[in-house]
Order: C-alpha cells, then structure tokens, then sequence
C-alpha cells in the first residue's frame, strides 16, 4: 500500500521497538556522528516507551539525549525548548516517539536548532534555510499521520493560533509503526485520535491538491485509510486488547497521512482550530463532530466539482462496504457512517454537548474562515457558510 518514492519509509512491526537501535545508528553514522536527540511528552515517559527507546540505541552504541518537556498542544515556546536542549548537546539525528505533539516538536527543534531564529519564522512550505537533521518518527498514538508528513503544526506563542510549518527534509526518514505502543493508550485518547484519522481520511480524498502532479495519490491513500477507520475504530474501543486492530488503525494513520501530503484538507480542520483554542474541545472531538455536516455539505455542490466530489464520496463508501443509491446516496451513507463513528466515540456528538452556543458561532465562523485549510477544500466557502455548519454541528 504504500509507495516506494515517498520520503518517508514506513515500517510496520509488532514489537518494532527493538529494532530503533539499528535504524538509529544507521542514519547516525550516515549523518557523520552518534549523538541522538530522543524528543518525547510526559505521559510517554511515563508508560515507559521513552526509556524503552532510550536503551535500544544506547545499547547500539549511540549516546541519547531525552527531552520530555512538551505540551499536549505544543507551541513554539515548547519548540524553542527542545531547540535550546538540541543546541547544548549537538545532534546528528532526531527521533520522536510519542504523538503528533512530540512529532511535531522535534521537527520544530529541527527547524529552529540547525537554520536558526523562531518557529514563527518558517511558516508555510520549503522555508528550511538548510538541509534539516533526519528524523525518525515513532508514533504511540494512531491519529495525526504526523510520522509520515513534511510539515510540523504548532502554535503561535503568543496568538495560540495554528501555524503549518514545512520543509521536505522535515519529513521523517523512517515512520517506526508498532502497535504495541498504543496499547497504552486511554479509552478517550483512542477514540479521539482515530476521529482525527477519520477525518484526515475523508477530507483528504477531496481536498484540492497541494501538488497537481501528485496522480491522485490522496484519493487512494485516503479511500485507503478510511475503509480501515471504519472497520477498525469499533474494533479498538470494544477491544482495546486487540493488536491486529491496532496495527490497522496505525497503518490508517500512515495512510491518511500521505493522503495530506498530497492533497490537504479542508473546512473540518479549519473549524476545529477555534473550537479547541477558545473553546478547549480536543482537537480529534472537534473534527470528528463536524465532519459529517462538512460531507454533506460537499456533496450538495452541484457544479461540475460537485459531481467529483460525490463520485470521490461514492468511492470510499463503497469501498467500506456501505450501501446506498447512486453517488448521492452513497455520499449520505458516508456521512452517516462519520456520524455513527462519533457516536461510538461516546464523547459527545454535537457542539452544545460540548458548551458551544449559537452566540459563539459568529465568532467562530470569522475565525475558521482565515484558517489555511478552507481554501483547500474542494467546495468554496466564506463566513456565512461556516456559520451554517457550526449551526448545523450545535
């Protein structure tokens, strides 16, 4: 499933772990040195994955460097940190082992350690002043597809608000792919993450693409990820014990991640960031609550995208095995199905549950309307439209 000429090899092992020594040395030895900067977060740490991690690629050899300070959100304050720690022990190589907050910080530090100044200073796409360090990326969770990916999201310091940080030597060299480490993972943390997978599959497939050249790999990739979400989310939440489920849902967020690369997302993404900043709902809770109105929403586009979309819609559902009459009917049926995955979450449904109030939605529409994923969804939208989909969420 996946492509031999992306960035990032992807390797998949139950028990994979053991092998981070020898993956770490190679690429430290490539790199011209053995210093190893291990960038991890609290709660990993403290399931011992962190130290696990540490021990392997010292017993290779390497000498390790653990920095454990980062937020759940992280922002470039977490970012200068772990660049500081970088700069006073010398790196050749990073990892990260954790979620996309510990993902994204090394590749923040990365930045910021080896060209310099400030996270706000690399926005947007190619804005490396130099060639970064490699990185290999060991995800504890499956759900921000950060692993496989060029660009690091993290906050503003002083605005809270997301930025898309992105180089294509911030893409992990190596995406380490154990499902063993989820096993630790909380009930909460696995729904929420697997509705962040959910939605990057779905929004994804759609997206306009970043790269017209790309040969509609995000539509593959992203039909890809969502067949396994749908089968696979129920499968985790009833059985959490299960590994062959969790290796799926690893390998849907690898997939669903690519699908990003390639493509994108669109208007749930844009949503969510306001809704966690200033509202506090977790960042999986609130694509995963929008998501089946920004379907519906999509697929009621009846210009000629529209019956792209539809048809893309069409795809996926009929690849998950859902059934429904013609492109429209299959669309509805997806959207349905992103509604019975929420639901199966049991983390809320709608944005009331949530302490959202239609005085908020003015606000918030502003808001979601300047994010930099709603001009890559496939459907144009403006303020009133997403204030019609918040509402439609309420």
């Amino acid at each position: 499933m996946f492509r031999d000429d992306e960035r990032t090899r992807v390797i998949e092992e139950v028990g994979g772990l053991a092998r981070l020594g020898s993956l770490a040395a190679e690429l430290a030895s490539e790199a011209g040195g053995e210093r190893v900067m291990l960038v991890s977060d609290p709660g990993v740490a403290a399931a011992g994955h962190a130290d696990r991690a540490a021990e392997v690629m010292r017993a290779a050899g390497l000498e390790v460097a653990l920095h454990v300070d980062v937020a759940e959100n992280p922002s470039s304050d977490d970012v200068a940190k772990a660049a500081a720690a970088a700069q006073a022990f010398g790196p050749v190589l990073y990892v990260a082992v954790g979620g996309g907050s510990a993902i994204d910080t090394a590749k923040g530090a990365n930045f910021v350690e080896v060209c310099g100044g400030r996270m706000e200073d690399y926005r947007g796409h190619d804005t490396a002043t130099a060639p970064l360090r490699p990185l290999i990326a060991v995800p504890t969770t499956a759900g921000t597809g950060s692993e496989v990916q060029s660009f690091a999201l993290v906050g503003d310091g002083e605005t809270g608000a997301k930025m898309a940080c992105g180089d294509p030597s911030a893409a992990p060299r190596v995406a380490l792919l154990d499902p063993e480490l989820t096993m630790t993972m909380p009930r909460r943390v696995t729904a929420m993450t697997g509705l962040d997978t959910l939605a990057h599959a779905v929004e994804s497939a759609v997206a306009r693409p970043r790269d017209p050249s790309t040969d509609g790999r995000s539509r593959v990739y992203g039909g890809a990820a969502f067949g396994l979400v749908s089968a696979g989310l129920p499968c985790v939440l009833e059985a959490p014990e299960d590994v062959d489920a969790r290796a799926r849902m690893m390998r849907a967020s690898a997939l669903a991640g690519l699908a990003i690369e390639h493509a994108m997302l669109g208007v749930a993404h844009s949503m969510a960031n306001p809704l966690t900043r200033h509202h506090g709902v977790p960042h999986g809770l609130a694509v995963g609550v929008t998501l089946p109105h920004v379907v519906r929403f999509n697929a009621a586009d009846d210009s000629v995208e529209g019956d792209m979309i539809r048809r893309t819609y069409a795809e996926l559902a009929s690849a998950a095995g859902l059934a429904g009459e013609g492109d429209r009917g299959l669309a509805e049926a997806l959207a349905g199905r992103c509604a019975e995955l929420l639901a199966l979450a049991d983390l809320g449904t709608t944005l009331g549950a949530l302490g959202v109030t239609s005085a908020d939605l003015p606000a918030l529409a502003l808001e979601a309307n300047e994010q930099w994923t709603a001009r890559f969804n496939p459907r144009g939208v403006d303020a009133a439209a997403f204030e019609a989909l918040l509402g439609a969420a309420l």
